[in-house]
């Protein structure tokens, strides 16, 4: 279990080596996108690992595009789209398993982010399950999509999110994902409103922030 570290005197970020995992071309922006731009703003000597297991055509060119807006402050950054097909993870769980065991071949990250165990979609299910049985000593922490089957559940980890990071992080989201644009749960109001509400949880100073669920952590 990687261990959580406060006031950390070497002037090291805490997280240096960062995973991020998304079933789909978005997921990562929506879910953690604020935090990769704080901790990005807050040390540029970190690598970063960013991975969508579903994009195809348009959304891929979107994905990729919104990977290096996202990232363009990191220290090294690899950024993996792949083409698995979409909602159909649970029935292609062995190709997507066999990804993952070679993913955790390659990889030691500090801090992995990853799909909310208890969404009800069926492709971040999957990807959060075989994120905790690939990664078993690590810091884990999932986050949460807002949509139409209401599963948002009790986070018990938030990060805050200044002004200019929530502004970020929305704009890029609106610009980047115009596939989406359609979708009538696609727009800033959704973003800010989540964020604003997990603001309110967790008492933020600028009003904002992002919630996580964190089952493990050790704390020195």
């Amino acid at each position: 279990m990687q261990k959580l570290l406060f006031n950390n005197h070497q002037n090291k970020p805490p997280f240096s080596r960062i995973l991020c995992l998304g079933a789909h071309s978005d997921d990562i922006e929506i879910g953690c996108g604020g935090t990769i731009l704080k901790l990005l703003d807050q040390s540029q000597d970190v690598d970063i690992h960013w991975v969508v297991f579903s994009a195809t055509e348009k959304r891929k060119e979107e994905a990729l595009e919104s990977a290096n807006s996202f990232l363009k402050n990191a220290n090294s950054k690899t950024i993996l789209i792949q083409e698995f097909r979409e909602r159909f993870f649970p029935y292609i769980g062995l190709e997507i398993k066999e990804f993952f065991d070679q993913l955790s071949k390659e990889l030691s990250p500090d801090l992995i982010l990853t799909h909310y165990r208890n969404d009800l979609h069926q492709d971040h299910r999957l990807i959060s399950e075989l994120t905790w049985n690939a990664f078993r000593n690590h810091m884990i922490l999932e986050y949460e999509i807002p949509k139409y089957d209401g599963d948002l559940g009790n986070p018990n980890f938030f990060v805050h999110l200044d002004e200019l990071t929530f502004q970020q992080k929305v704009s890029y989201l609106v610009q980047h994902f115009q596939t989406q644009s359609n979708k009538q749960w696609f727009d800033e109001e959704t973003f800010s409103s989540i964020l604003r509400l997990r603001g309110i949880e967790s008492n933020a100073p600028d009003r904002y922030a992002e919630a996580f669920y964190c089952r493990k952590a050790i704390l020195i």
